[in-house]
């Protein structure tokens, strides 16, 4: 078996958006003076679709999140020159040779993007070609299903944010993530307004369901070392991205400050940088997204690198792509989920560009023993609702 074309496209959503507000979530845009929405570069409207086609007729789906026309182009003139012609099943020697050969340029980034998106596609070739969903093939099911948490709960009203809590309660879900909506331009009165919606939410929710905390990289180290004392009365099961990703060593000291885990790595992009963050203690979670890390190939590494330490993977997303990886994985012990909703930031497109993904059904997903693959495929029902790039 032979690939024998990569065909690459770009869903840009034109349909319906739900409109940004105020304060909405943090991010890595809030410290700086603007008067736009400085949630703006992190909305992700855009997603690129490869299919790897094979001399024997099979078709294997990846998908990039990130800059997706700079994505295509990589995978275009770079990317696909490598890999056709090979044999999928050389998976290993087809993401050195991509991942060596754009060494100068690529490394971390949209060229570890635009590599994940070919490796997830090929992976999904290789199941497809044993006729075995691809958890099988990484080592097969080590529980009976997934728990996972919903992720959502922006910064809104804190009724509104109450009224969603409940229902994700309704729905069986024993864990759930907020975002904080302040940082630290907004002074006193934001860190009131942090700590009122944290309070808010965990008052719907009680002390015996798991509460996530989200920065996004929205906070410094100075705020950070203000807030976690604070939060700590909340007893969050994480802090997620309280900094900014590159700051490896403000990482390792908000994981010893308080009794609060710190989680990171939804912006690390190589298993040399994971090494780096369980080397230094620096995050007490590991958040990686397979469609970022270089793939599947890739993924599987930074897995067992967390087993070593004793660090829980709990990958960025949910997704396919990620819920082989946890199925397979004794250092997965959960996913995360998004609920299907209007899209927002971008993550829900997934759903409008691929059907084939698992619902929760009291708060654990599973994932089908008898479909090959990743076991998905387009979703051509809301296709009219986006600009497609081929």
């Amino acid at each position: 078996m032979k690939i024998t074309k990569v065909r690459t496209r770009v869903f840009e959503w034109k349909g319906h958006t739900v409109p940004p507000t105020a304060h909405f979530c943090s991010n890595a845009m809030d410290e700086l003076w603007d008067k736009g929405d400085s949630m703006g570069t992190f909305r992700f409207h855009g997603w690129t679709v490869v299919e790897i086609e094979t001399d024997n007729g099979l078709v294997g789906l990846g998908n990039v999140a990130l800059a997706p026309r700079i994505a295509k182009a990589i995978i275009d003139q770079y990317l696909a020159p490598l890999v056709i012609g090979q044999d999928p099943f050389d998976y290993e020697y087809l993401w050195q040779r991509m991942y060596r050969s754009t060494h100068a340029w690529g490394r971390k980034g949209i060229g570890m993007a635009a590599i994940s998106g070919v490796d997830i596609a090929i992976w999904d070739i290789m199941g497809k070609a044993v006729g075995k969903p691809v958890f099988k093939l990484l080592g097969g099911r080590t529980k009976e299903k997934i728990p996972c948490y919903a992720s959502k709960l922006y910064r809104t009203d804190l009724k509104g944010m109450q009224e969603e809590a409940q229902s994700y309660l309704d729905q069986g879900f024993t864990a759930m993530k907020m975002r904080f909506g302040y940082g630290p331009r907004d002074g006193v009165e934001g860190v009131r307004a942090n700590l009122d919606s944290v309070a808010a939410v965990r008052e719907v929710i009680g002390e015996d369901v798991d509460l996530m905390l989200e920065c996004y990289m929205g906070w410094n180290l100075e705020y950070a070392k203000r807030m976690l004392p604070k939060l700590e009365r909340f007893q969050p099961r994480w802090l997620e991205e309280p900094v900014i990703a590159d700051d490896i060593d403000g990482y390792a000291e908000l994981n010893q400050l308080t009794s609060i885990p710190i989680s990171g790595g939804e912006h690390e992009f190589t298993h040399y940088g994971f090494r780096q963050l369980l080397e230094k203690r620096a995050v007490s979670v590991i958040q990686y997204d397979t469609n970022r890390v270089g793939g599947i190939t890739a993924a599987r590494k930074i897995n067992a690198l967390a087993e070593s330490f004793s660090v829980p993977v709990i990958p960025h997303a949910g997704q396919m792509h990620n819920y082989h990886l946890t199925m397979a994985s004794l250092a997965s012990p959960m996913s995360e989920y998004f609920p299907v909703h209007d899209v927002e930031i971008g993550n829900e497109l997934f759903y409008y560009i691929f059907k084939g993904d698992p619902e929760p059904v009291n708060g654990f997903i599973d994932l089908d023993e008898e479909t090959p693959g990743l076991g998905l495929e387009l979703n051509s029902d809301y296709f009219d609702q986006f600009n497609i790039i081929e």
